[in-house]
């Protein structure tokens, strides 16, 4: 048994906190009567139980001379066990420390991790004294100091990003050109910092890499929480993605991601935990102070679940917002990530009123001198009242457009009176973002992410195949405005992957064309196949990892021919909004909308149901300054229906229309004459004068 010598310590920083002669652990808890603090050896066993000798306000604290990182701990707190007045204290339950930077591993599903007695006619409100310890995992005292040399990191306007969705196990566990597939060192090994780079990457989106529960119901299927929406330890990097037991694996994969020029962003989760619902497991929050970490509803035994995953953290208590903002820095300044994407972040703004966009959360981190600077981006949703809040978000924030996703899906598809739709996606969804001074690059544009199908199964399937999730195909979106051309999944009819083909072509080209900030799924650029499966949560096996080629994928070329053409051209990827308003430059509007026969739209062009095209005539945007990189003007045309030609406005002598990028050619850049547009089909003209 370790002896360690016991001062009063700080009630800051919150956690344990190693300053080179010993520990300071400090934990906030308004409601509980003790806190106990449980120290373990390396084997797990159960050494000490110290009471934490001060409490200034409602953080309890303690110093310990003489430890040292590697010690593992846990909490146990006495207080209330009355759930109808929304208090859960249990001491029999060992808990996580909510600052815990690492964890011994994950917990071992037990009916001793409830607080009450599972099965027992009172369900909640009876009282567990089953102790817990043997099936939680420790938090561990580190030293999160890492050597990050000199290289800078990469910081990528949202004029020029284009992020790429992955997940850290899927990315490298089919691959056998790397060492330790399915880890942190994999994901930021050669083949696959080569493969970004090569494809014209900027930032990488990482799912949930916070320390998260396989929920029973999976496990007890055969199945596992392959994406890591469950979060329960929001400093700690999960332990399932590290070779040894090392958080500075993590940090070594930043510093590759780095050197290579890639940001890096965490997909965090912070509107529920784990712990779910008042049948769900006792972890950390339940225990600490669940009264004041959670919304409750009016009986105070039951949660408001706004997430749909049981319960929802309550950004009102000042205690939470300081949990939150201070995991936020923590990433920011020790892991050294470039920002964030808050999973159903409507959540994260509710107050007792509803969504507020001037919410505390909201003003919290719109006055942080570190998270201000950084990448930060809204999923601007959650399953509560009034949750849908597209555009709604306050500046810094970039959000998730699904109605972009939806609208080109649906235009490429065919479906009628798309046209008005997806020309407002082209020139930056104005209608939810411009106001409050925000940018073009606020719309974060996609068509695909880790929840529905993959580019290829979009073109693949007409309906979901869920059947291996063990939810009788019930789970999942139904309505995917998909288009298998003609035969439901794999097929060998060279046709079919023809369209296939030209069908993936034509919406990366629309992605990478439209004003906003585009990102990519992880294997879209492989043609990489769920098989149908839109909702593949819980498939930690080939359905959910990436499926990589043994031989070069050509779309994967294409993709690679988009993002450059992007890049080449500032005219894409303006933060000013196109208005069609006109230029003091030269006179012309900024946006100018044609028919194929070079006359305007007009409002019965606009609300045709039959048409297929859409021409875009787009320059810089009225009020550009000077010292903004400038180019002449783009012709560019969306075609879903069959083919047209192009009757383009006149130009001065001397000056043609040059055709630049056409996804009907095997080669997307290669130049070729005349105004002729394919049947299904983006063509972009330049301006150009001719020698």
């Amino acid at each position: 048994m370790s002896n360690f010598g016991i001062r009063p310590g700080l009630p800051a920083p919150l956690g344990a906190s190693f300053d080179g002669e010993g520990v300071n652990f400090a934990v906030y808890s308004r409601h509980a009567t003790k806190v106990i603090l449980c120290l373990f050896d390396d084997s797990g066993v159960a050494t000490q139980e110290i009471i934490l000798p001060e409490r200034e306000g409602h953080i309890w604290h303690g110093y310990f001379t003489g430890m040292r990182p590697g010690q593992q701990y846990g909490y146990r707190m006495d207080g209330p066990y009355v759930p109808e007045e929304g208090h859960r204290f249990n001491p029999f339950k060992l808990l996580i420390d909510p600052y815990a930077k690492q964890l011994t591993g994950h917990p071992i599903w037990n009916d001793a991790l409830f607080g009450y007695v599972p099965g027992h006619k009172t369900k909640d409100r009876s009282f567990s004294k089953t102790d817990s310890a043997p099936y939680m995992p420790r938090s561990i005292v580190v030293d999160p100091s890492f050597d990050w040399g000199n290289t800078p990191r990469p910081h990528h306007s949202y004029e020029d990003t284009v992020i790429y969705e992955a997940h850290v196990k899927g990315m490298t566990a089919g691959r056998s050109d790397v060492s330790n597939p399915g880890t942190y060192l994999a994901m930021a090994s050669n083949p696959v910092l080569e493969h970004l780079t090569n494809l014209g990457i900027t930032t990488v989106e990482l799912l949930p890499v916070q320390a998260f529960l396989n929920e029973k119901f999976l496990l007890d299927r055969g199945l596992t929480n392959y994406w890591g929406y469950m979060t329960y330890g929001f400093f700690a990097p999960d332990p399932r993605y590290m070779r040894g037991a090392d958080i500075a694996e993590f940090q070594q994969m930043v510093a590759r991601f780095h050197s290579a020029g890639i940001e890096v962003i965490l997909d965090v989760v912070y509107n529920h935990t784990a712990e779910g619902s008042e049948l769900g497991p006792t972890l950390m929050f339940r225990g600490l102070d669940n009264a004041s970490y959670y919304r409750l509803a009016e009986n105070k035994r039951f949660y408001i679940d706004d997430a749909g995953c049981g319960n929802t953290l309550d950004f009102e208590n000042p205690a939470v917002i300081r949990l939150v903002m201070d995991s936020l820095r923590y990433w920011v300044d020790v892991m050294h990530v470039d920002g964030f994407r808050f999973d159903l972040c409507s959540a994260l703004g509710r107050t007792r009123e509803g969504f507020d966009r001037n919410g505390p959360f909201f003003r919290a981190i719109g006055q942080d001198p570190v998270l201000n600077r950084v990448k930060l981006i809204a999923e601007p949703w959650d399953i509560g009242p009034g949750g849908y809040q597209l555009g709604a978000y306050p500046a810094p924030f970039a959000e998730w457009n699904d109605q972009y996703r939806d609208d080109v899906r649906a235009f490429w598809r065919g479906d009628p009176g798309k046209v008005a739709a997806v020309a407002a996606r082209l020139s930056g969804s104005a209608q939810f973002f411009d106001h409050d001074g925000r940018h073009a690059t606020s719309s974060l544009n996609f068509l695909t992410a880790h929840d529905g199908f993959t580019l290829h199964d979009k073109v693949s399937y007409n309906q979901k195949h869920n059947l291996n999730n063990g939810e009788g195909n019930r789970d999942g979106h139904s309505d995917n405005h998909s288009d298998n051309m003609g035969i439901e999944g794999p097929t060998d009819d060279p046709d079919i992957l023809a369209a296939r083909t030209r069908r993936k072509r034509n919406m990366i080209a629309t992605l990478m064309l439209s004003q906003g900030t585009p990102m990519m799924l992880a294997g879209d650029e492989v043609s990489n196949s769920q098989r149908g499966n839109n909702n593949a949560y819980c498939q930690d096996n080939e359905v959910g990892w990436v499926n990589w080629p043994e031989k070069g994928d050509p779309f994967f070329t294409f993709c690679q021919q988009a993002i450059a053409f992007r890049r080449m051209h500032p005219l894409l990827r303006q933060h000013r909004f196109l208005h069609s308003r006109q230029r003091l430059i030269d006179g012309e509007p900024d946006l100018f909308w044609r028919r194929p026969d070079g006359e305007p739209m007009e409002q019965g062009d606009w609300d045709n149901p039959d048409l297929k095209v859409i021409v875009a005539e787009m320059r810089m945007a009225s009020g550009t300054p000077e010292y903004v990189r400038r180019e002449g003007v783009l012709l560019i045309v969306l075609n879903s229906g069959d083919a047209v030609t192009i009757n383009p406005p006149e130009l001065p002598q001397g000056d043609a229309w040059v055709r630049r990028f056409d996804t009907s050619q095997d080669d997307a850049i290669a130049v070729t004459p005349g105004m002729e547009v394919a049947a299904d089909a983006v063509v972009v003209f330049s301006h150009e004068q001719q020698n």
